[in-house]
């Protein structure tokens, strides 16, 4: 498995301070936040695009996803949720990144059919879009589909190859549902693994990686006794908590105690 690490860690920081911290510690891929607030946006001209990815590449560092905030179970028009889709996935393509993530983000005023309804629509139209820039947009677990059966209800009904799921632990482990039966559920579109840790449910406080309650132990081993090899990414969501030690004192470790769960299963 491949490591990665979440900029939400290390909020608004220039891209060669996140390659030095990527490089320092061993990681070989980066998760970008696409939000304004961030070095690297749908906003940037293609100039700009082309440096960051020049600047990845001559650091030998990948750009795992661009991390989006469009919502795609949400309630209202499609076309603004499509237009922010599309602008995310050029993004991606013009970074060399393969994934784009979104959320689900269905109201709660919406029933469950009509939010994934809503969800597989947008997901299937900009699907098209998605595959002619080589990109996969792949669907967090999280808010309104907060588990691996929710996501799948989704992808299930969009049956396209440029939409999957990324698996983020913290919510699924909220939502009740075993690392074994969200693999089960989400094995067949699954792009990659969010990885994090709290002191519990009702503490989302990001820890250290091996810190807190989250199952992580269990989750690796589900992935490496079912031969998966695909990337492991930790979301230290640092910018809602300002009282969490910083990231970057933290990376050394956090590599290292991923690797000894992936040695230990093998």
């Amino acid at each position: 498995m491949k490591f990665a690490f979440s900029t939400l860690g290390v909020p608004a920081l220039p891209v060669p301070d996140v390659l030095r911290l990527a490089t320092e510690h061993g990681y070989q891929g980066v998760e970008l936040r696409a939000h304004p607030e961030e070095p690297v946006h749908p906003g940037l001209g293609l100039v700009e695009r082309a440096d960051v990815a020049a600047e990845f590449k001559a650091a030998g560092v990948e750009i795992l996803t661009v991390a989006g905030y469009a919502r795609v179970a949400a309630p209202g028009d499609d076309e603004p949720v499509l237009d922010e889709l599309n602008s995310l996935v050029a993004l991606a393509r013009d970074l060399g990144a393969p994934f784009v993530r979104v959320f689900p983000g269905g109201g709660t005023d919406q029933g469950e059919a009509e939010a994934d309804a809503t969800a597989a629509r947008r997901l299937g139209t900009a699907a098209r879009y998605a595959a002619d820039a080589g990109v996969r947009i792949l669907v967090e677990t999280h808010d309104s589909h907060r588990t691996g059966a929710d996501v799948t209800r989704v992808l299930g009904t969009v049956g396209h190859r440029q939409v999957g799921a990324l698996w983020d632990v913290m919510h699924t482990w909220l939502g009740g549902e075993s690392p074994a039966d969200t693999f089960a559920a989400l094995s067949p579109y699954l792009g990659y693994v969010q990885v994090k840790d709290i002191a519990s449910a009702d503490d989302t406080t990001p820890l250290a990686l091996g810190a807190g309650a989250l199952p992580l132990a269990e989750c690796v081993d589900v992935l490496s006794a079912e031969g998966w090899d695909g990337w492991l990414c930790w979301e230290y969501e640092k910018r809602w908590y300002e009282q969490a030690p910083p990231l970057a004192q933290l990376l050394g470790p956090g590599r290292d105690f991923l690797s000894r769960l992936v040695s230990r299963s093998g």
